[in-house]
């Protein structure tokens, strides 16, 4: 699976655009309540393994449409109360030759 977040792949054909695919991750409660250095590193660790989660849902999802490869890609993070974040991977799915 090809993924990139620019609207072509250099070398490949797109030869069909099959749909927009999505992939988010799970809503996850942070409990760090002040910014030391290990708080931080877990903190980053959370939102590395979140956007792991929405990536390969997101590459689920384009499997499914038989796609083999992803154009466009655009991640985007949201907080809710500073407590809860959720990571979204979205791009459009492509068969490519």
């Amino acid at each position: 699976m090809i993924l990139t977040t620019t609207p072509n792949i250099e070398g490949h054909k797109i030869v069909d655009y099959l749909g927009i695919v999505s992939g988010i991750s799970s809503n996850i409660k942070t409990s760090f309540s002040f910014k030391t250095e290990k708080n931080l590193k877990l903190f980053s660790e959370a939102i590395d393994k979140a956007k792991e989660e929405a990536f390969q849902k997101l590459k689920v999802n384009a499997v499914q449409l038989q796609a083999n490869a992803i154009v466009g890609i655009s991640v985007d993070m949201e907080t809710e109360s500073s407590a809860y974040f959720f990571i979204s991977v979205t791009g459009t799915a492509v068969k490519v030759e």
